[in-house]
């Protein structure tokens, strides 16, 4: 009996690493929605006390905007200089500031300031494990068995968010700082393995840095995706910051700006990312059909947190602290679904092509949504779960069929970067989609909730002149409370006007009842106004991915590897597939 060859061993090891990799960032970026709190108590901070909301929010999305910025970046310099290489180099930089992160030791604006920075070292790792991790897989899978590597790799990038809202809610109230060096010692095996066992088996071509390309096009995504953070935000009276012009000025500067950088990437000799990439059909559609599909998952999650921690849980008998974690392990189906389907439809997609698994995925998921609306506020949790359980299924459905065919359509040479802008527009879709789901669910409390809020605290005996000026304050605040696992009226009225209410009203308004039953009425229009945004873009990326067409494998993989090597050093093939985006239809 025959063994398996050096190169069926190597493949193995690529992918366990990989997924160790990605795992490792995905639990980070989501360990955090539930030990904030506890972080903020770590280093003496009220992360909803006037002045203290940007620390909050650049403590809960800086990761996300640096990798959005910087993946294109570096799997362009994985292109250029090593997969390999920068993958290691994501390993241990990401190491590093997890240490830093966990041995935090000044407190308030420091603290916060600290953190910050810190996270967005981590981000720089996290992004180089991103930007190459796809590329490794596909230089060391068989096109006929991408789509189950990406299936498998993908388990690790879904299921890790869930993973980590478990882990933060039991960790951090053990230690806060225990969030953060949880990742130590992966990182630490990750990277050593990295450097002993994987090797560049990719197509490296010299070429220079594009300077002003990456510097226009970090400074374009930055000023657009910080002005979306900052337009959820109160401004001037307005119950969001939509009106803002440093909102308005990033926003269509950042546009602007990145127009310039499109420009110059048609003109440089070595531009940042060959835009002829997108004269293949089945890359872009891959990559429309990418977009809209974050665009409606991701601040699906967030809605979903706030739904459970300031509605569901409260009326079921949980305290608010006590929130967090529950909402983490109510959430579990979110995970299962995509741990079956991912690995399935991958193997799927090597057989029978992208196109048809990938579209009825996102139909599916799209479906999903819609039954979400059905529910009533206080649900019965069994619906939920099974609903939760084919949201996923759908999504594993599409996100490892999209992916393989997305990396089986890039040139040998260009999937570094090809992987970085699947990566990037996802990231911002993400960013973007939060903005807009905050956006409509708030609009939606402004023209409700104070007036509910208004005639509950009156009808509890709160003086009238202070009933109205905790129902005017921006809901937005109610959302982060909910979110954060604070009870919102503790937060919104002051101390002393509960002690004047007696315990028995004190209790029943910073209990588990008031708060739900205020609230409910107006989340629920906004939220089924984002399951209706949710359902839309998957349905409109259903048809992009089916515009994708037939199977569509690079053309270099239909030749035997030491020939396509051969070509591939001399450099006619590669310049003639990057320049006219050469594949092959089957």
């Amino acid at each position: 009996m025959v063994g398996p060859t050096p190169d069926d061993r190597y493949k193995w090891i690529a992918l366990s690493n990989t997924t160790l990799g990605i795992l490792m960032v995905t639990i980070n970026q989501s360990i955090l929605l539930i030990s904030l709190p506890d972080v903020f108590r770590g280093i003496n901070m009220q992360p909803l006390a006037p002045g203290n909301t940007s620390y909050f929010l650049w403590i809960l999305m800086g990761f996300i905007l640096v990798t959005a910025v910087l993946v294109v970046s570096f799997g362009r310099v994985g292109d250029m200089f090593g997969r390999v290489r920068m993958y290691n180099l994501g390993f241990a930089v990401f190491t590093v500031f997890s240490i830093l992160l966990s041995i935090t030791w000044m407190s308030g604006a420091g603290g916060a300031l600290w953190i910050i920075f810190m996270r967005v070292g981590q981000g720089v790792g996290g992004s180089f494990l991103f930007a190459n991790s796809s590329a490794i897989l596909t230089d060391a899978f068989p096109q006929n068995e991408r789509g189950k590597a990406q299936g498998i790799s993908g388990v690790a990038l879904v299921s890790g968010s869930f993973i980590g809202l478990i882990l933060g809610g039991l960790l951090a109230p053990i230690e806060w700082r225990l969030v953060f060096l949880v990742s130590v010692p992966f990182g630490l095996f990750g990277t050593v393995w990295a450097y002993l066992k994987l090797k560049d088996s990719g197509i490296r071509v010299a070429s220079k840095i594009d300077w002003l390309g990456n510097v226009t096009f970090a400074v374009g995504l930055i000023a657009l995706l910080t002005g979306i953070v900052y337009g959820i935000q109160p401004y001037g009276g307005h119950t969001m910051g939509w009106t803002n012009p440093e909102v308005l000025g990033g926003v269509f500067g950042g546009l602007a700006i990145l127009v310039v950088f499109v420009a110059i990437e048609f003109r440089v000799p070595n531009p940042m990312i060959q835009l002829n990439l997108f004269r293949i059909r089945a890359f872009t559609a891959g990559i429309i059909a990418s977009l809209l599909s974050a665009m409606g998952r991701g601040g699906i999650q967030f809605m979903l947190i706030i739904w459970l921690q300031g509605i569901w849980l409260p009326q079921h008998g949980y305290s608010f602290s006590r929130t967090p974690l529950w909402a983490g392990i109510a959430l579990v189906p979110l995970t299962i679904g995509f741990m079956i389907s991912g690995p399935i439809f991958g193997i799927m997609a090597d057989r029978l092509g992208s196109r048809g698994v990938a579209t009825i995925g996102l139909v599916g998921a799209g479906g999903c949504y819609f039954l979400l609306e059905l529910l009533p506020m206080n649900f019965s949790y069994a619906p939920f779960a099974i609903i939760l359980f084919f949201l996923s299924f759908f999504s594993g459905m599409f996100i490892a069929p999209n992916q393989t065919g997305i990396m089986n359509s890039l040139p040998p040479d260009q999937r570094g970067a090809g992987a970085g802008i699947n990566a990037t527009f996802m990231n911002s879709a993400g960013v973007l989609s939060i903005g807009v789901f905050f956006s409509i669910v708030t609009l939606g409390l402004a023209s409700t909730l104070p007036e509910h809020l208004y005639a509950g605290l009156t009808a509890q005996g709160v003086p009238a002149n202070q009933a109205l000026k905790v129902s005017h304050l921006p809901p937005i605040g109610s959302l982060f409370a909910a979110f954060l696992g604070f009870n919102p009226i503790q937060t919104l009225v002051p101390h002393h006007v509960l002690a004047g209410l007696g315990a028995t009203r004190a209790r029943y308004l910073t209990g588990r009842s008031f708060f739900p039953s205020v609230i409910a009425p107006a989340f629920a229009h906004g939220l089924h106004l984002a399951f209706d945004f949710a359902a839309g873009t998957s349905l409109v990326g259903a048809i992009a991915s089916w515009l994708r067409g037939g199977r569509y494998i690079h053309a270099e993989d239909f030749l035997p590897d030491n020939a396509s090597r051969g070509l591939l050093e001399v450099g006619d093939l590669a310049s003639a597939e990057v320049g006219a985006g050469v594949v092959n239809e089957i």
